[in-house]
């Protein structure tokens, strides 16, 4: 006889593919053990840099259900957002390939905004949040637990069939399901992440320094880029894939079939001039829609400004 927990489980499965998200898991929503003194000890040592953001809500951080009174389940999401495209001028400042669409957090938004109202129609009455990007939530942690992936040398989610190119979200909700098992590490003695990060903010396997990261640098420090970084930016002004493309798991990537995400082809066609020279209405313009808009003209023109030498 099928419980209602596998059957909640499966329809909820089912709608998340139906959504266009490429893997669900669950997990039980509890305090992450594991976590917690790894945090503590990244924090005592200041690699989260300036994002002073990091140092709050600890408790909610480590425990979903501080945050969410009365969760159950953590479901976890991955969108996928590969993309084959490639800016065309090889001079030209790079942006992340995440950033060649629409900006994420509103088409995950939409999407979760509908998942919800599905689980109410078909469940009931069920309560919890939404989240993608916008909470202290671990994603990498929950998305790890539910066995969507490991947490490789490059700190990132990695899938043995889709690689890392991908987005994470959540539901965080007071429904009891069926959960899933963690997964083992698959990156064996391969180094290619750390020994390609132009900033060398890979300080260890597994071990990160957010200070030193390029997207760290050219998204989240408002301030001045420390001029220890010159020579170091291999041309990125908006994020940063180094360690992504070299990663052997990211050759079973495959192109998104999310059309929100489809490359803005203006934005693919910019030459290094058409970068340096940008005004404030064109950027308003280009990145209306777009994750770049969080760095704003002034900070995408310091980024610019950083590797150009101008």
């Amino acid at each position: 006889m099928t419980t209602s927990k596998s059957k909640y489980t499966k329809l909820i499965k089912a709608y998340a593919k139906n959504l266009g998200f490429m893997s669900c898991g669950i997990s039980k929503a509890d305090f992450l053990e594991e976590e917690a003194p790894r945090l503590e000890q990244w924090l005592n040592q200041n690699h989260q840099g300036k994002m002073t953001y990091m140092n709050n809500h600890f408790d909610k951080r480590l425990d979903p259900r501080i945050l969410v009174p009365g969760a159950k389940s953590v479901v976890s999401l991955l969108l996928n957002y590969y993309t084959n495209d490639t800016q065309e001028d090889p001079d030209a400042p790079k942006i992340s390939k995440y950033a060649f669409g629409r900006d994420y957090h509103s088409v995950i938004k939409d999407k979760l905004k509908a998942f919800m109202k599905y689980i109410h129609s078909e469940i009931g009455e069920v309560d919890g949040r939404v989240f993608v990007d916008s909470a202290p939530v671990m994603d990498k942690a929950w998305a790890k637990k539910s066995g969507l992936g490991w947490i490789g040398k490059n700190t990132n989610l990695i899938s043995k069939k889709t690689g890392s190119f991908f987005f994470i979200a959540e539901l965080i909700i007071d429904l009891e399901l069926e959960y899933d098992h963690p997964t083992t590490d698959h990156c064996g003695n391969c180094t290619a992440c750390i020994d390609a990060c132009p900033t060398e903010a890979l300080i260890a396997p597994y071990k990160i320094d957010g200070s030193k990261c390029i997207s760290y640098l050219t998204i989240e420090l408002k301030d001045q880029i420390p001029s220890e970084f010159k020579g170091k930016m291999d041309k990125w002004v908006f994020g940063c894939d180094a360690c992504q493309t070299v990663c052997p798991w990211n050759r079973f990537s495959k192109q998104n079939n999310e059309a929100s995400f489809d490359s803005n082809r203006e934005l693919l066609t910019l030459n290094k001039k058409d970068w340096e020279e940008m005004t404030e209405e064109v950027f308003e313009t280009l990145f209306q829609n777009s994750a770049v808009k969080r760095t704003k003209h002034e900070g995408l023109k310091r980024n610019i400004k950083f590797i150009s030498n101008l």
